[in-house]
């Protein structure tokens, strides 16, 4: 009987590993919302320390990367919570970057929200 426990023991385990990774692929949730002359991207991010969540914009991609340690000090029996997110989403418009960023980002209760200017084309004037 010890075989038959430990057997399914590991395959449970190893189901319990593929369908993190599962997980880490699809998360996090985001919404996205054009508000005014803002794009607001709302991430859920729990259990992530705001340190460990780091953000890039190029040109209209957003990248979000967050790593958190893991803390298990017994036997794992089940583990699903992703530890490590790295996730890149087109955003609907072209946005300002580099200096010209003027966004924001708050983060609480592992919800992270982040505002974002719309990029205005300039003005062309007719003589």
């Amino acid at each position: 009987m010890g075989l038959v426990r430990y057997m399914a023991k590991e395959v449970m385990k190893e189901i319990g590993n593929k369908s993190r990774e599962f997980y880490e692929f699809v998360l996090p949730p985001i919404d996205v919302q054009l508000e005014n002359d803002n794009i607001i991207v709302t991430i859920d991010l729990p259990g992530f320390d705001k340190k460990d969540i780091k953000l890039r914009i190029r040109g209209n991609i957003l990248s979000i990367n967050a790593t958190r340690e893991t803390d298990h000090d017994g036997t794992v029996i089940w583990h699903q919570r992703p530890h490590a997110i790295d996730k890149k989403i087109r955003l609907p418009v072209d946005v300002n970057e580099g200096e010209d960023l003027e966004g924001s980002a708050k983060y609480h209760n592992g919800v992270l929200t982040l505002k974002i200017p719309v990029k205005h084309g300039k003005d062309i004037a007719i003589e």
